[in-house]
């Protein structure tokens, strides 16, 4: 058995799951030297939330945090998290500008691209992974959505694993984004398709349901290559097991990662001061990192639930949490068992709000969930009742192709369309995917630079999990 590869997540999953995503590049930049030095398998710091938490929240340019990480840490590969063809907004994007953006993310610096699609349609991974194929010296793991129901078993699973290294895959992912994985199933799964694919396996999951650790353990024992941990300022709760943890765990044994306790002590310090500064501001709600086993009772993620709460506050019906709680697996059960992580989380989510606060099921529809029952996400695990279907969005023919075969060729419009603001090439890509909050950002950027009062940012409060 080889040393146990460490993908460290404080960059990105970790505060996205504790903060909102909240870390700013300013915030990063002392810790950068000093994360280079670990030894890392990889580093993940960019993707997910992070682009949008960027232009929508901190007035930074992602693509110029992503410049810095790479010139800051040359020796560690920097991974990001990509949603196949959503890329990493909310809705499919035309093939160009998919191939355009891991283009672009590999230039800028990205070593690993970790792609994955909310419905584990393969159809919706194929352009990304033939895309960073491409890039030379570009690392494409594929992550399978892991999730429970009546059809998510060991075989599905593994069968999936198959398909997506025939697919082009140079490792994957089992992507636990709910906390649902359990030891003992994990240790099942990893072992099964261990036998199944010959690439490389990586195990991430949160530890919302306080179980996570055992979970990487397990998946260790049963032959897992990687696993995804985060610095213990910004570990357990609904982020990842501590790296310190899990690297003092394995030290001496097969599975020891090599990794140097000392050197992670001294870079957690000054996580630590970042912590403190979080916990002083409100920013890090003590909530986050209670144990809850609502998870595994549930299935619904941190983030979701977070968002769940904040729905219901804003109806004035917080008391009504427990049965939108147990309406989100019924809602998920009518809409074909679609697994919960953006868009799908939020899809099924607020349906189940809105079936709940309505006083009758399915009586106000949002557009997106009409959107994801006619198929215009992708095919769902298990096809939907043809008589919901037509419940849900009446005589309208559902979508039954890869749903970007239905998009026509956008970059050049989308370029047309930012000539104004245009600075650099990669601004299309911000512009494609978060359309308005860019062109605020791309009007404070051009404010400062030309010293300009008036520059504006949408202080919003939104969460916007993966």
């Amino acid at each position: 058995m080889a040393k146990v590869g460490i993908t460290e997540t404080i960059l990105r999953d970790a505060h996205q799951s504790l903060i909102a995503t909240r870390m700013s590049t300013e915030e990063m930049i002392p810790a950068l030297e000093m994360l280079d030095e670990i030894g890392y398998h990889s580093l993940e710091c960019w993707g997910g939330a992070t682009f949008d938490s960027c232009l929508r929240f901190l007035g930074e340019d992602p693509w110029e945090r992503l410049r810095l990480l790479k010139k800051h840490m040359p020796k560690t590969p920097l991974q990001m998290l990509f949603r196949g063809q959503n890329m990493l907004g909310y809705r499919h994007y035309a093939d160009d500008v998919v191939e355009y953006f891991v283009q672009k993310s590999v230039a800028n610096g990205i070593d690993v691209i970790r792609i994955f699609d909310a419905l584990n349609d393969i159809r919706n991974l194929q352009t990304s992974i033939n895309a960073a194929k491409k890039e030379k010296g570009a690392h494409v793991q594929v992550a399978v959505s892991y999730t429970t129901s009546p059809v998510h078993n060991v075989e599905y699973f593994v069968n999936y694993a198959k398909q997506l290294e025939s697919a082009g895959a140079d490792s994957l992912c089992i992507k636990d984004m709910a906390g649902l994985l359990v030891p003992y199933a994990t240790y099942d799964l990893v072992s099964e398709i261990k036998k199944a694919v010959s690439i490389p396996v990586q195990v991430h999951s949160h530890f919302t349901a306080g179980i996570a650790d055992m979970v990487l353990m397990k998946a260790i024992e049963a032959g897992a290559d990687v696993v995804d941990t985060a610095l213990s300022p910004l570990a357990m709760g609904t982020s990842h097991p501590a790296t310190e943890s899990m690297v003092a765990a394995l030290q001496g044994t097969e599975y020891d990662t090599g990794l140097d306790l000392v050197k992670l002590n001294e870079v957690s310090k000054y996580f630590g001061t970042l912590r403190k500064k979080y916990m002083d501001s409100g920013l890090l709600n003590p909530k986050m990192l209670e144990v809850d086993a609502n998870a595994l009772i549930y299935q619904v993620p941190g983030g979701m639930l977070s968002n769940l709460v904040s729905q219901l506050k804003q109806a004035g019906r917080e008391d009504q949490l427990e049965e939108v709680l147990q309406e989100v697996p019924r809602v998920r059960a009518d809409a074909g068992y679609p697994p919960l992580v953006t868009p799908s989380s939020q899809i099924v989510g607020t349906q189940a709000v809105f079936n709940v606060i309505g006083g009758e099921r399915y009586k106000m529809v949002t557009k997106e969930f009409k959107g994801l029952v006619r198929g215009e996400y992708g095919a769902t695990p298990v096809p939907i009742d043809p008589e919901f279907t037509k419940k849900i969005i009446g005589d309208e023919t559902p979508i039954t192709c890869r749903p970007a075969d239905l998009l026509q060729p956008e970059l050049e419009q989308l370029r047309g369309e930012i000539s104004e603001w245009y600075e650099q090439e990669e601004d299309v890509l911000s512009y494609a995917q978060f359309g308005q909050v860019a062109l605020k950002y791309f009007e404070k950027r051009r404010n400062e630079k030309y010293g300009i009062d008036g520059a504006h940012l949408d202080k919003e409060n939104n969460v916007h999990p993966v």
